[in-house]
């Protein structure tokens, strides 16, 4: 795993650029940590730079910028190419010569045989890269299938630039940043910047599945990212070509391709492990390393004091029933709290996914036993694990037929009620309550509930869902949402179910946006490389050919998955409803953050600033603290937001 970093223009590079290189490689030093190198043609107005996190092949035959045996290409490389051992056989046999072990050679090497797209179409793996062709003159960025790795770009005047992280890009003299308010307003909705955006304007995220090719003839245009993969072929084949074998023959047939997604990913010249939360997703992933594996696989897990947040007894129980080599911590709140002050370095542009925090917390414990760490995510976007894919159908079904003006009612009455005396009623009887009634912060759900009874159809309800601050254009001053394919229905995947619909808007936009990123930004900021075997794209194309019947069963996702995990673990020990990995924001806002909050959301500085209407901001804050609403999720964005702008205001 490592940091790129790329500069090019139409005409020539001064002698200045390799200092400039080198000192946007430096600010990504934590994403590779052990090797560094930059290379530049002039006359080309090319130049390329890496930081190396050594995983395969240790040596110095693995050093980037790397150049392709025929000489034709030099690449700098972000990621892993999984099957790189099978197609590196089938390379030698067509007559490419290797120096070394790497991955990167075989990417190379790939290229040189096949061409690009159709090298790219056999790589398996988690990857961006950018590829210097000297015979064409021409740069290519290629971002992998999912979103697993990062790849900002941007002109800056007559100068290209890309980098794995803003922060790099910001290190170059050319770069001139402007908060891009409509990209604020987006931020505010989902509670990330959604691709293309980023926070700047004319700084971009290259599209998962996507290839970005840049010349000298299309110098200063706005290039068009070209799809290599897409998700959307994907689920409208998938649906189309279901899966006509029975239950049993779909786990059969999942858990053999779920083995050897998690035996790539098992390949390291360094120490490896898994994290651990003991739910279905990362159970099976340890369940199938410690099946292929002759010593314990090194397990991890955080645990909190706060109960309701706590997960680690449910690990322990599954690593003590697979064996497993297991490292526990209990996190204090104030440990947890010390994290905050690294966020906006840590994430270059908002982020406020609060799950950020113990995220950076399980990655730092496992980088002090292992380089790499494998990591369960992704199984709720394919096997519907998410509360919303079984009620909210549901709820739409019982409810689309009630005239809008009673459906309005009734969410009047439902938020008449605080939603912290929600909370504390259905506390008071969790005992005698049925099973599908025992959520966690029943409260919020309730207000979610309102909020559905009010919406016009369907595809309203899930936007509601997922959004935050529900009219942020009200919020961010001089900001306007621009479209994204969660309002333009026309970029909508065409499937018969709507749960269907919103597994397929959540694998493109919240998983690649928020989980992923959230992942790599955590891990690589301990110097972690994180691994998601889930998303080897057998897996997901697999997974969307399989009848929702196969995954969804009454109020319980993933049930062909809790299938292929029965066969190693007991289901007693994952079965218990979904906690999600959270810490307790709306109580540290009201007791130790209190202070830093007011300071950041007090009204004068929220005005000279100059980016959000007070009122709705200091309205929520002061109900907030009044404890008749609990609005965690819409502060802890305009705090991120604020955070990340007193950090980037005096860096």
């Amino acid at each position: 795993m490592c940091g790129i970093v790329g500069i090019f223009q139409a005409s020539p590079l001064g002698h200045e650029t390799r200092d400039r290189l080198l000192a946007m490689t430096q600010r990504l030093r934590h994403r590779g940590p052990d090797d560094g190198d930059v290379w530049i043609s002039e006359e080309s107005g090319i130049g390329l730079g890496h930081r190396r996190l050594s995983i395969l092949d240790l040596s110095s035959a693995g050093h980037q910028p790397m150049h392709s045996a025929s000489g034709r290409y030099v690449v700098t490389y972000n990621g892993e190419i999984y099957n790189f051992q099978s197609l590196r056989r089938e390379l030698e046999a067509a007559g490419q010569k290797f120096r070394g072990y790497s991955d990167t050679e075989v990417l190379l090497a790939a290229v040189t045989e096949w061409g690009l797209e159709k090298a790219v179409g056999r790589f398996n793996g988690m990857f961006a890269f950018a590829l210097w062709d000297r015979e064409a003159h021409s740069l290519h960025l290629c971002r992998d299938r999912i979103g697993e790795k990062p790849l900002y770009y941007g002109w800056m005047g007559k100068t290209f630039l890309f980098a794995s992280e803003l922060k790099a890009i910001l290190a170059h003299p050319a770069c001139k940043t402007e908060v891009d308010r409509n990209a604020l307003a987006l931020y505010l909705r989902h509670n990330y910047i959604p691709t293309p955006y980023s926070i700047y304007k004319g700084i971009w995220k290259l599209p998962p599945g996507t290839v970005l090719t840049i010349n000298a003839r299309t110098a200063h245009t706005q290039a068009t990212p070209v799809v290599y993969w897409s998700a959307r072929e994907v689920v409208e084949q998938g649906t189309r070509e279901a899966f006509a074998g029975s239950e049993d023959d779909a786990a059969v047939h999942l858990e053999a391709l779920l083995r050897d997604a998690v035996k790539l990913r098992m390949v390291a010249d360094v120490p490896l492990g898994a994290f651990l939360s003991g739910g279905i997703d990362s159970s099976t992933v340890v369940a199938l390393m410690q099946a292929q594996s002759d010593c314990p696989v090194k397990t991890f897990t955080i645990g909190f004091h706060e109960a309701v947040y706590d997960e680690a007894r449910h690990a322990r129980a599954v690593a003590k029933h697979l064996g497993t080599d297991h490292t526990e911590l209990h996190v204090t709140s104030a440990q947890a709290q010390a994290v905050i002050p690294r966020l906006p370095t840590l994430y270059d542009e908002p982020f406020s996914d609060s799950s950020q925090i113990p995220t950076f917390l399980i990655s730092e414990l496992a980088r002090r036993h292992v380089t790499v760490a494998l990591s369960g995510d992704g199984g709720d976007e394919l096997f519907a694990g998410y509360n919303r894919y079984f009620w909210a159908q549901s709820i739409w079904n019982g409810i689309g037929w009630m005239p809008r003006g009673v459906r309005t009612g009734a969410a009047a009455a439902l938020t008449s009620v605080s939603a912290n005396t929600w909370n504390r009623g259905f506390r008071a009887v969790q005992g005698i309550l049925p099973w599908p009634l025992r959520v966690q912060h029943p409260g919020e759900k309730l207000y979610k509930l309102a909020e559905v009874l009010c919406v016009e159809d369907d595809g309203a309800l899930y936007g509601g869902l997922v959004s935050h601050w529900k009219a942020p254009d009200a919020v961010v001053l001089g900001g306007s949402e621009p479209v994204t394919i969660l309002t333009d229905r026309s970029r909508w995947a065409r499937v018969m179910d709507f749960r269907q619909q919103m597994m397929f808007l959540d694998m493109i936009t919240y998983l690649p946006d928020d989980i992923l990123a959230k992942v790599d930004r955590a891990s690589m900021g301990v110097s972690l490389e994180a691994r998601v075997p889930l998303l080897d794209h057998r897996v997901v194309e697999f997974a969307w050919r399989l009848p929702l019947s196969m995954k969804i069963r009454g109020r319980q996702g993933k049930q062909v998955l809790r299938r292929v995990l029965g066969k190693y673990v007991p289901l007693q020990l994952v079965d218990r409803p979904k906690m999600g990995f959270g810490v307790p924001i709306d109580s540290w806002l009201r007791g130790p953050l209190r202070d830093w909050a007011e300071n950041l959301l007090d009204e004068r500085r929220l005005e000279k600033d100059g980016f959000f209407s007070p009122r709705p901001i200091r309205e929520k804050w002061t109900e907030h603290l009044s404890g008749r609403h609990n609005w965690q999720y819409q502060l802890w964005g305009v705090l991120m937001f604020q955070s990340w702008l007193n950090e980037h205001a005096t860096a």
